[in-house]
């Protein structure tokens, strides 16, 4: 089975970048200590740009103080046994990821880094607030855009950057979505830059994945690294289902007590195949693929051994080109013929919309700011990253005479396909972009190169600095929700700024903070035993 606009899941992990040009911080070789004796894990640990637990050499800031603490006493053997339990647990669960690009998908077991990222309580409330604000912003830039067009009348975003986009749904003008909601699954990716800032570098409006991996971190940090939690007050993530499945009985038809949900995915062979089975399991509805639905009379529904029946939500983890032949594409194999007729007579719900893309496009995203502003008259609570746009002629100026410092992005590119980064880039290389961007200005993007911030990782028997950044998974029901946590991306190669799960990199458990210190045993679930791996096994690793 092939992919023609590239696998979902490599669409969302997708940040490339390399290291800025225009940077001029410098790496800070430092030896870790704790009462004056060397600490074994750390002592290769150097400072690089921002880093998540070290405000200066040996000096962690004070929500990571606690956790600096373990490490300095964790013991080699132990932590690696420890690890080498996760791993196994993450192969016996099957929690894997397929990466493309050669004749067959090789499936591969997710890397796991036990160390956690810390978000104290205060951060954590700006990016809420922040992303609260933007998704709501953008279901109200998408149903402006189906239907009055306001903001591109009043030119706050150029007409054609909008109906020119690839993702913009002509078919759908005029259409009514449930609720006016649009976006109801958003994973927004976050970056810091070197002064620690937090920075949207792209939004996740289409068939956002990753989130079954944040519940699959946690669940195995409970259980291999339970001491860790003692000394936090950890904000769960294991309401994710639950608040999933009251988003998608919320767009149900109206009239409907007890809905019919169903999650549609493309089927075994796509990259996210685990998350699709994972979220049905976990909310209690069917897994189908687009061979196994049907319309009837307007409706459609599903095969089963006792007859057809009527489905009346789906979260679809399909593209929009290829939820239905009869509509889109006509060699699509993945989606239903008719479904798109349903879906306009309003006897489906979709999650997400159709047309969602077009918030998305990278051509969109520098007027996200201004879309914030137009339509709740407040300034953006989080920032964008300096975005120069070809079509503004002094901007495409820029980008050519520096084309060597930037990192040059396709508007409806993604899973780092159509990417130039100009500081790792040939002549060649940068002479073809050149051509293509003086060609066709409104089909590119260009951004400073950024490096990520940093954070301790478990590698080569110890700790290392690696690049990091965050995508937080936001829910719109009859309310916005933001998963206390998120999906932390770490680049697993030294040196590397690609966190991109195909190209080496790896996740970590993201602990939101409540502010208190103290928990449990029942919260945390300390004195549980290992599961996902026998008894012998467990007695040997840890």
């Amino acid at each position: 089975m092939t992919f023609p606009d590239g696998p979902p899941f490599a669409r969302c992990y997708s940040f490339h970048a390399a290291k800025s040009a225009f940077s001029q911080e410098r790496s800070t070789s430092v030896t870790l200590t704790r009462r004056g004796q060397e600490t074994s894990l750390l002592r290769q640990y150097t400072l690089n740009g921002y880093d998540e637990m070290f405000a200066l050499a040996g000096e962690p800031r004070p929500h990571y103080a606690s956790l600096f603490e373990s490490l300095t006493q964790w013991g080699l053997p132990d932590l690696e046994r420890r690890r080498h339990v996760a791993d196994v647990m993450m192969r016996q669960q099957g929690i894997t990821f397929t990466v493309y690009g050669r004749e067959q998908g090789v499936e591969r077991i997710m890397p796991f880094d036990p160390v956690p990222r810390l978000v104290p309580a205060d951060e954590w409330d700006r990016i809420e607030r922040g992303l609260q604000q933007r998704v709501r912003a953008l279901n109200l830039f998408l149903r402006d855009v189906y239907h009055e067009r306001l903001i591109l009348k009043d030119r706050v975003v150029p007409a054609d950057v909008v109906l020119g986009a690839s993702a913009y749904r002509r078919e759908f003008v005029g259409t009514e979505v449930p609720r006016d909601i649009y976006i109801h699954v958003c994973g927004t990716d976050l970056i810091r830059d070197p002064h620690g800032d937090y920075l949207v570098l792209e939004d996740n409006s289409r068939t956002p994945s990753g989130v079954s991996y944040v519940l699959k971190n946690r669940e195995i940090m409970k259980q291999v690294f339970p001491f860790l939690f003692h000394q936090y007050n950890v904000r769960p993530v294991d309401d994710y289902p639950a608040n999933l499945l009251a988003v998608l009985r919320h767009l149900a038809p109206q009239g409907l007590d007890d809905p019919t949900i169903a999650v549609l995915t493309p089927g075994l062979y796509n990259s996210a195949y685990f998350e699709h089975s994972f979220l049905a399991r976990q909310m209690g509805v069917e897994l189908v693929e687009g061979r196994d639905l049907i319309l009837d009379n307007g409706q459609i529904f599903m095969r089963t051994t006792r007859g057809l029946q009527r489905i009346d939500v789906l979260y679809r983890r399909v593209d929009d080109d290829f939820l239905d032949p009869l509509t889109f594409r006509r060699d699509s194999q993945l989606g239903v013929a008719g479904l798109m007729g349903a879906y306009r007579a309003g006897n489906i719900g979709l999650a997400n919309a159709v047309g969602t893309g077009v918030a998305d496009d990278k051509g969109i995203y520098p007027f996200v700011p201004d879309i914030i502003r137009y339509y709740l008259r407040e300034d953006a609570i989080l920032g964008n990253v300096e975005t120069f746009r070809p079509t503004v002629p002094n901007h495409c100026k820029h980008i050519l005479a520096n084309i060597e410092k930037l990192v040059v992005k396709a508007v409806d590119g993604s899973g780092g396909y159509g990417m130039l980064i100009g500081p790792a880039s040939t002549a060649a290389q940068r002479e073809e972009f050149a051509r293509k961007i003086k060609a066709r200005p409104r089909a590119f993007i260009a951004q400073p190169t950024i490096t990520l911030s940093q954070h301790p990782t478990f590698v080569d028997h110890h700790l290392e600095g690696r690049h990091v950044d965050l995508r937080p998974y936001v829910l719109y029901g009859e309310e916005i929700k933001v998963l206390p946590g998120g999906l932390t991306r770490v680049a697993l190669p030294r040196g590397s700024l690609v966190v991109n799960s195909s190209q080496g990199g790896g996740v970590k458990d993201t602990w939101v903070l409540r502010g208190g210190w103290a928990h449990s045993e029942e919260d945390v679930g300390i004195g549980k035993p290992l599961t996902g791996i026998n008894s012998d096994q467990t007695k040997a690793s840890v």
